[in-house]
């Protein structure tokens, strides 16, 4: 090996052992960076004539790579819209929340908060990304219908009584009225034997108040009113709204809840006519009067007539209080009067090869030949880990270990200092020879 020979291997060592360094210090700065993952120093022979050396000897050249698809620890974090990979994949993300001007980004950095449009936003300004849900619960999951998840656009949510329950006793032992006419409690030309006032809500989240009046009218026979009785120019026509006759059974059990309807039936439909003037949309109520032969809702028993309870669905207005994101990925928007509602699915991207993914400032990747094309399926589907709230994942540095690369990286420099001086000294003897 020549002495310019050994002096270029010094010299490869000293740059490679530079590049070692320039990894660990990376490392080491992003040990608490969000979703960050460690890179490593890989170090490859490379032999002294491919760098001007006339002999074979081993020089070395250094390439780093990154770990991408190493896991990190998910630590705890303070908001709901802290978002944590637990598995394979990325956040789909874009630099700009204007769903006209995307260019796609990935990353596992999830520290999402919303910027001051609501749009979700990470700590590096990347926009997280998903498929917006419709009113029914549709997700259309193509990707032209990626768009940014904004929180702030949810003013509230009502939701309209579509179904009633009653419990309640009518009194066996109550006097028949054989005179009585459908509309007689309404109209006061008879007084009922039993009335409660039960509240629904409407599809603007307002309560609307319910009569339901009874009168035995034969054996085992009860006629039914049911009044609306709020302000007048809200319905049209004129109450009641709805009548009927149920029937009960020798042992006080409901027989049917409509004497018309075959086969007997617990259960009434009450169309409540909302005028134009209110504003109202068209609600029909299913009224579950019990189940036939059972003593689980209406019954006629020799007691004082009482509603025992009662059961409404749908809500009044609410206001929104906050978000959630579930590990399936569904953002939702939870409301004050206890109602949620899915408003959007966060969807993980996926690669053939993650670590060939190309790095970008903010602990993102774009994707590259070597990575393929991303992937996009709904979390815990094909391959695609799960989505934890109120976590981040943390880095995947270990500082112990770059503390000791760092260690090595410095002897190594050391040595091949050592090599470089040496060679030199050995030249500079070389130099001081007499020529004969």
């Amino acid at each position: 090996m020549s002495l310019y020979g050994a002096l270029l291997t010094g010299v490869s060592g000293l740059q490679a052992q530079s590049q070692a360094l320039s990894v660990s210090s990376s490392n080491i700065a992003n040990v608490d960076t969000i979703g960050y993952k460690a890179s490593v120093a890989d170090f490859e022979t490379v032999l002294a004539s491919t760098i001007g050396a006339a002999s074979n000897e081993a020089g070395v050249m250094e390439s780093s790579a990154q770990n991408v698809s190493q896991q990190g620890l998910l630590q705890s974090a303070g908001s709901t819209t802290d978002l944590a990979i637990q598995g394979d994949g990325f956040f789909v993300t874009s630099n700009s929340p204007s769903a006209s001007n995307q260019s796609l980004y990935y990353t596992r950095a999830g520290d999402f908060s919303p910027d001051a449009n609501g749009n979700l936003v990470n700590g590096s300004g990347y926009y997280l990304l998903g498929y917006p849900v419709t009113t029914s619960g549709t997700t259309t999951t193509t990707s032209n219908t990626l768009t940014p998840v904004d929180i702030a656009n949810l003013s509230g949510k009502a939701e309209a009584s579509t179904s009633v329950s009653l419990e309640a006793n009518l009194q066996s032992s109550s006097t028949v009225d054989s005179t009585y006419t459908a509309g007689d409690m309404a109209s006061g030309t008879v007084t009922p034997d039993f009335t409660r006032t039960i509240d629904v809500y409407d599809s603007q989240g307002g309560s609307q108040p319910l009569s339901f009046s009874f009168i035995k009218t034969g054996a085992n026979t009860w006629a039914y009113e049911v009044s609306y009785q709020g302000a007048a120019a809200n319905i049209t026509g004129s109450n009641p709204i709805a009548t009927g006759t149920m029937s009960f059974n020798t042992d006080g059990t409901l027989a049917n809840a409509d004497t018309t309807a075959t086969p007997p039936t617990g259960n009434i439909s009450v169309s409540i006519p909302w005028s134009a003037a209110s504003g109202l949309s068209s609600q029909t109520l299913s009224v579950n009067m019990g189940t036939v032969g059972s003593s689980n809702g209406i019954t006629q028993f020799d007691s004082a007539s009482t509603l025992s309870g009662s059961t409404v669905d749908g809500a009044l207005f609410g206001s929104l209080t906050g978000v959630t994101v579930g590990s399936d990925g569904y953002v939702t928007a939870q409301y004050s009067n206890g109602l949620s509602q899915k408003i959007y699915q966060v969807p993980l991207a996926t690669f053939a090869n993650p670590n060939g993914l190309t790095a970008i400032s903010g602990t993102a990747y774009t994707s590259s030949t070597e990575s393929g094309v991303a992937t996009l399926n709904a979390p815990n589907t094909d391959g695609t880990g799960s989505i934890a709230s109120s976590e981040l994942e943390g880095s995947t540095v270990n500082i112990n270990t770059e503390f000791t690369n760092l260690i090595t990286t410095q002897n190594a420099y050391s040595a091949a200092a050592r090599i470089v001086t040496t060679a030199n000294q050995m030249l500079q003897t070389l130099d001081q020879i007499p020529v004969q």
